[in-house]
């Protein structure tokens, strides 16, 4: 399967089921726009309820998050209870930990209703600090666990060789395949008359006569009652794109000297930014599976340099043998914390609906968030559609988040446009480079890739104009602003753009 990085990563060796063709129809119930772990179960829900459904995917199913996530299944969020309390009350971090249950068993009906064998494996979550000022933001970790009915306990022991001065263990976790369950979710869902259109992309959507018309960037025109927007950030310039800031992690597995070190439960330690550890199976053996070093997309001068340090990291702790793989992820971080699932803000209809915004834990909402949407299509209404509506205000001190996070959208607006590389001569650029170049009075982004063959793009982002910026670890042009990002030659690769950088010619034709 293919993904939206150069590097690959453990899911990728799975093989998904081939797609029926199916005849081109004028009319659906419902379009899911995304074939990622969110727009699948939403797909298949609606399926079951005997609607009309087409997925229809920019890339392929499984190209987005989903092939790059750490697949753990939890419970305790990468957002502290502590803060989820502080920001939305304590009954709401309980309803939180409800709808996290309420995730987790749909993972399991699904897996058990369609025999899907994904791996899936219940284990317990273990958090430990190696000093006072962790220790101190830990325990208040615990008692906030205890306040939201999660059972917790201190540890004198844990599963990774660490030193430490304090530890919690918590039930109800798992880890799982998700692309395995991802071609499981295909399989069910195709095979009770569910189509999914790959390389489609959904350019605009306009209601119309009572339905909604949505167009694709081959020209086609179809009509739903209703569309999922299941892509983490909604396509085109929209209000949304402003509640919410990407963020790219780093993830290796290894293969340790000793297999039985590899830890069977989740877990984390509490540097900033934190590392997270989980055991992966791969042909009956255990591999160490580690990320973190997170950071705002396109905010980083050498992406390379995170697998270098979480490598360091993994070796001051392991005896190892190998690294198997290494990649990385991009994932979405609300202005309060917790996800937006549910009707599209500012719309005057409630025909389109959107999940995103799900922090770290994208197989937990994107699960609940395909589950939600579907009960709102069907039924009108859904369990804990209040706390994640998308129309929230949130708290007052969320607004500071959100007002900090796009005083930085400004400034990359504006700075770089100004402080741009200058480079004298183009072979400089070594192979496998990309850079920001002014050549020829032009501002152009440019690659060499192995060959020496050199490509040129506009760098401005077809989103909302920003300037992006070249990943060197992954090959690809991210946009700092609202993390659109693309492909040396200019393709897209995630939205929320959706259409391709302008390629540039170099020299004038002769």
């Amino acid at each position: 399967m293919q993904r939206d990085g150069i590097n690959k990563s453990i899911w990728q060796e799975t093989t998904f089921p081939e797609l029926p063709k199916s005849p081109d129809r004028e009319h659906v119930e419902v379009i899911v726009v995304g074939a990622g772990i969110t727009g699948l179960t939403a797909a298949l829900k609606l399926r079951e309820a005997g609607k009309s459904c087409v997925v229809m995917e920019a890339n392929t199913v499984g190209f987005g998050t989903t092939g790059g996530t750490s697949a753990h299944i939890n419970t305790v969020l990468d957002t502290p209870y502590t803060a989820i309390i502080e920001q939305h009350g304590l009954e709401a971090a309980r309803t939180v930990v409800e709808s996290t249950r309420k995730a987790i068993s749909v993972i399991k009906e699904n897996k058990e209703c369609y025999k899907i064998e994904c791996d899936f494996a219940p284990c317990s979550g273990v958090m430990y600090a190696q000093n006072e000022e962790e220790k101190q933001m830990l325990i208040a970790i615990k008692d906030a666990l205890a306040k939201v009915g999660i059972p917790c306990s201190e540890v004198d022991s844990i599963p990774v060789p660490a030193s430490f001065v304090y530890a919690i263990e918590f039930e109800e976790q798992a880890r799982f395949h998700p692309t395995k369950y991802l071609a499981g979710l295909v399989s069910a869902y195709t095979g009770i008359g569910g189509i999914i259109r790959e390389r489609t992309v959904v350019q605009h959507v306009e209601k119309k006569n009572d339905v909604l018309q949505v167009k694709t960037d081959n020209g086609h025109v179809l009509s739903a009652d209703f569309v999922l927007y299941a892509t983490h950030t909604p396509p085109g310039v929209q209000v949304m794109n402003f509640r919410l800031a990407p963020y790219r992690s780093y993830l290796q597995v290894w293969e340790l000297e000793r297999e039985i070190d590899c830890p069977e439960a989740l877990v984390y330690d509490m540097q900033e930014p934190f590392h997270y550890s989980r055991t992966v199976k791969q042909e009956s053996k255990s591999y160490l599976l580690v990320g973190g070093q997170d950071h705002k997309t396109a905010h980083h001068d050498n992406e390379t340099n995170n697998f270098r340090q979480l490598e360091a990291y993994i070796r001051s702790l392991y005896v190892v043998n190998k690294k198997t793989y290494e990649w990385s992820s991009q994932y979405y971080e609300s202005q309060d914390k917790l996800p937006f699932i549910g009707y599209y803000p500012g719309k005057r209809h409630h025909r389109e609906l959107l999940s995103t915004g799900y922090g770290g834990n994208g197989i937990i909402f994107g699960t609940l968030g395909g589950f939600m949407m579907a009960e709102l299509v069907v039924h009108g209404k859904t369990d804990f559609q209040d706390i994640y509506s998308p129309g929230r205000l949130g708290p007052f001190s969320a607004i500071g988040d959100l007002l900090v996070e796009n005083l930085d959208v400004a400034k990359h607006f504006v700075k770089d446009r100004f402080f741009l590389e200058e480079i004298d001569e183009l072979a400089t650029l070594s192979r496998g480079e990309g850079k920001i170049l002014n050549y020829k009075g032009k501002r152009i982004g440019l690659f060499k890739d192995e060959r020496g063959e050199l490509f040129a793009v506009d760098p401005v982002c077809r989103h909302a104009a920003c300037i992006v910026k070249w990943n060197n670890t992954e090959r690809s042009w991210d946009c700092p602003c609202h993390g659109a990002r693309y492909a040396p030659d200019g393709r897209l690769l995630n939205g929320p753009s959706v259409a391709p950088l302008s390629q540039l010619l170099l020299t004038p034709p002769k």
